[in-house]
């Protein structure tokens, strides 16, 4: 997620260092969820399960091996995506640069821990349109 311009006050001047720190120092590469290499491109199901090519191996949204059964359509539903770690903060809190508060997550696991503040969010977007709606222009259609 871009860092919004009202955020960026927050990040401390050697974001982007601390950010490679977090990333490829201590993740090595891998988002710290499911396990995915930062810059391969993986196979995928849709569901989080993704093709491991080093180990040859199926693996799901967790990182864990799964088998998959031989009835299963794969070639039919295995679609490709390239990987790209991103530094979290853990808490949503942009102004908490602790090591204990950041995590290296790719893309669809930053979506997921997201997920709730971007709820939020879009809750006080639709709030904040329907107040002013009220106040400028009578009763909300």
């Amino acid at each position: 997620m871009p860092i919004q311009p009202e955020h960026r006050d927050f990040c401390p001047i050697g974001w982007r260092e601390l950010s490679m720190a977090i990333r490829f120092g201590r993740a090595k590469g891998l988002c710290e969820s499911c396990a995915r290499p930062h810059g391969q491109v993986v196979y995928h199901l849709g569901d989080g399960c993704w093709w491991d090519a080093e180990t040859g191996r199926w693996r799901d949204g967790w990182g864990r091996r799964i088998r998959i059964g031989p009835e299963a359509d794969i070639l039919g539903r295995a679609r490709q995506i390239r990987v790209i770690l991103a530094a979290a903060h853990r808490d949503h809190d942009a102004a908490n640069n602790a090591d204990a508060n950041l995590a290296a997550f790719c893309q669809r696991c930053h979506m997921i821990h997201d997920r709730p503040e971007h709820q939020r969010r879009r809750w006080r977007t639709l709030f904040r349109r329907k107040a002013r709606g009220d106040l400028f222009g009578g009763p909300y259609a």
